[in-house]
């Protein structure tokens, strides 16, 4: 089948649909949004192991998803090779990267890489962002299409419609007075100028401190006159122990990489260890020393993720973790003023309910005296001059170049931003303004024959890209496959299903030191956001016990035109 294109348009024909439109327009199988590494996995299985006609439609202007718009300086991914990379072997084996983190420039040679391979484009319409996508039902029967429609007038008619477009794509910009006044230069983190931005001797400003702040800060400060940054909340960041990587090494161990990226999906979070199997309590204070030191040396998230079984669980457990982390971190900063903002005595929330970053030299290079960072929580910013920023107590700083990496408004945010309506024309985000809700956090109420990814009551944010998607992906594949195998059309959750996995959402959270945090895994992060349990707490393996039992139970939970399956009772649990 030719491959559909911005140019050919209408000349696909007119399809008549149920609202009564004749709409220019063409058919495919299955509409995909977004080319990164979720929606090009599901292209490449869906089109070339089911022969399904796709089309993926993406706003960027290349293939990468989130590593076509991170353009900031510094720019790297928090998960180690071979764990953030595609499992198909066509792919992998002959690829070969040259660090253990790469950078944003590497993971564009490695797309560049997936392309030549999986021959992606063909089926990616760039420069197309969907404003309006609805499921019609034929007149009379549980069956119909979706409509896909973008920007620029591009529509087309699907069986099937997959939300590919990750859990950070809604952009969270300030409302600071004097916000357009300012006459240097001002960027967000995922807007960065493809041309880059010149630092080099410049006075530069990096709000916020999540994963992009971090990634700013020590990465400009080499060039800068100075970095000052403008914290809210302490980032708890790791040591990312990054190394060289030579491709013999790599060679030798392609040989165990099947086995790999099958062990990983049997941990809680995706990488290639897990929790041990005791409490922190459980050993003595100089086993607990010596194994936290194991950890840290380890680097990367080994401390957040490959700790003891009850961190994220019991306040004291917990206590222990973060004061080693303050102990190890405190000792890297001379300045006290510094030393007591960044890495405080008393941890600003538990220890890990926040996912932390990996740094290089942040805390080094903060220390520099040419370097500063101030507490927002102390005195906040009061507004944006032509200069610089005043801040409450009345002080103004000058910049040349202000870095805003203020986030997103996260795993729920873009799905609500991109017209997408149910089977009567409510949009999402009116259904979900006070509360979200999905079903085994892939499909949604009303919404038939409609799939996500990344995002809301899955356990995407403890997790790595890859791995996730590997799980979910793999679902939403077997799930069509079933569909065409037993000729059913239709396939929507019931309100009942949702209802019972938010539940199931909701109990493993309350479960854990979770819900005490304020952050954007609840939602905290934008103002005016209902505050909720969004995230599926109870690892990557149980999530894909629980998916597994949906197939298995030939699609419990959902309306499948003619079979009204409800047996989904161990979700309560």
């Amino acid at each position: 089948m030719a491959p559909f294109r911005k140019d050919i348009g209408s000349t696909k024909g007119t399809t008549t649909t149920s609202d009564g439109s004749n709409g220019q327009g063409v058919y495919r199988d299955v509409v995909i949004v977004g080319a990164g590494f979720a929606g090009i996995y599901l292209l490449h299985r869906l089109r070339d192991e089911l022969g399904l006609s796709c089309v993926v439609f993406e706003a960027g202007k290349e293939l990468g998803g989130v590593w076509y718009w991170n353009r900031y300086p510094g720019a790297r991914v928090d998960s180690e090779v071979p764990v953030y990379e595609y499992s198909f072997e066509k792919v992998w084996k002959d690829w070969t990267w040259t660090e253990k983190y790469p950078d944003r420039n590497e993971l564009r040679e490695y797309f560049a890489h997936v392309d030549k391979v999986v021959d992606v484009k063909k089926d990616v319409v760039f420069d197309a962002r969907v404003v309006h996508t609805q499921f019609h039902k034929n007149p009379g029967t549980k069956s119909g299409k979706w409509t896909t429609k973008t920007e620029d007038g591009q529509v087309v008619y699907s069986r099937y419609l997959i939300i590919a477009t990750g859990f950070a794509t809604k952009r969270l910009f300030p409302d600071w007075p004097g916000l357009e006044s300012f006459k240097g230069e001002i960027h967000h983190g995922s807007f960065w100028p493809k041309e880059g931005v010149d630092i080099k001797g410049k006075r530069v400003a990096v709000i916020g401190t999540g994963a992009t702040g971090v990634q700013i800060a020590q990465h400009t400060a080499k060039e800068a006159a100075s970095v000052t940054v403008f914290q809210r909340t302490p980032n708890l960041a790791l040591p990312m122990r990054q190394r060289l990587l030579k491709k013999e090494e790599q060679d030798r161990n392609k040989v165990d990489y099947p086995k790999l990226f099958k062990d990983r999906l049997g941990t809680f979070s995706g990488f290639p260890y897990d929790f041990v199997g005791r409490n922190a309590m459980d050993d003595t204070p100089e086993q607990r020393e010596k194994f936290y030191e194991e950890l840290w040396a380890a680097g990367g998230f080994h401390f957040w993720l490959g700790t003891y079984h009850d961190t994220l669980f019991d306040k004291e457990s917990n206590r222990q973790a973060y004061d080693f982390w303050a102990k190890k971190t405190r000792a890297r900063i001379s300045d006290p003023r510094k030393r007591d903002i960044l890495a405080p005595l008393d941890p600003p929330h538990a220890w890990g309910t926040k996912r932390p970053s990996l740094e290089l030299d942040y805390y080094e290079q903060l220390d520099r005296p040419q370097n500063d960072v101030v507490d927002l929580k102390a005195t906040s910013i009061a507004d944006v001059t032509e200069t610089g920023i005043k801040t409450s107590d009345g002080k103004h700083r000058e910049f040349d170049v202000i870095a805003l990496g203020t986030g997103f408004d996260s795993l729920n945010g873009g799905m609500k931003n991109m017209g997408l309506k149910d089977v009567n024309g409510v949009d999402l985000a009116e259904k979900w303004k006070t509360a979200t809700s999905s079903y085994i956090g892939m499909t949604c109420a009303g919404f038939p024959n409609m799939f996500f990814l990344y995002g809301a009551h899955s356990p995407a944010p403890f997790t790595n890209g890859p791995s996730c998607i590997d799980v979910q992906g793999n679902w939403i594949f077997e799930a069509i496959s079933k569909c065409y195998r037993e000729s059913i059309e239709y396939l929507d959750p019931i309100p009942a299903a949702e209802e019972a996995w938010k539940r199931r959402v909701v109990n493993l959270s309350e479960k854990t030191l979770f819900p005490g945090t304020a952050s954007w895994y609840t939602g905290a992060n934008v103002p005016g956001k209902p505050i909720e349990h969004l995230n599926y707490t109870g690892g990557l393996q149980r999530y894909a016990e629980d998916c597994r039992q949906v197939l298995e139970a030939g699609f419990s939970g959902f309306d499948t035109g003619n079979v009204h399956c409800s047996s989904f009772a161990c979700f309560d649990t």
